[in-house]
């Protein structure tokens, strides 16, 4: 099972998910990543759900056409993802705070201050 880790804050929240989880899916009936993790329609259209993927991403499949239209071919070269488009396979680090370092520029995130685990 992948270990999926949301940094948020200046924290680390890290849980292990099920095999083809969909974190947006997982968010919306409450279960990790919530309540640390922004979305909304779930379908591709409204990016609420776009995350920087920090570590992982050589494990996820190609974007589809959903997040090329809605994120466009610059965001998608930084590492940038639609999380409802994503069921996860392998253990993945992200973040939605956009001020976060750029991993395309090999500028990787600072230690967090707190790394929680959730259970449940």
């Amino acid at each position: 099972m992948p270990f999926v880790t949301v940094h948020k804050g200046g924290q680390a929240f890290r849980d292990e998910v099920p095999d083809n989880t969909n974190l947006v899916v997982k968010a919306g009936i409450r279960k990790f990543p919530y309540p640390n993790f922004k979305y909304k329609c779930g379908m591709g259209k409204c990016g609420t759900c776009t995350s920087l993927i920090l570590k992982g991403g050589e494990n996820l499949p190609e974007p589809n056409w959903k997040e090329k239209k809605t994120l466009g071919d610059d965001k998608l070269a930084r590492g940038f993802r639609l999380a409802c488009q994503l069921w996860l396979h392998h253990d993945i680090e992200l973040t939605q705070e956009f001020d976060a370092p750029d991993p395309a520029a090999g500028q990787t995130p600072a230690p967090a201050e707190t790394e929680t685990t959730i259970t449940g």
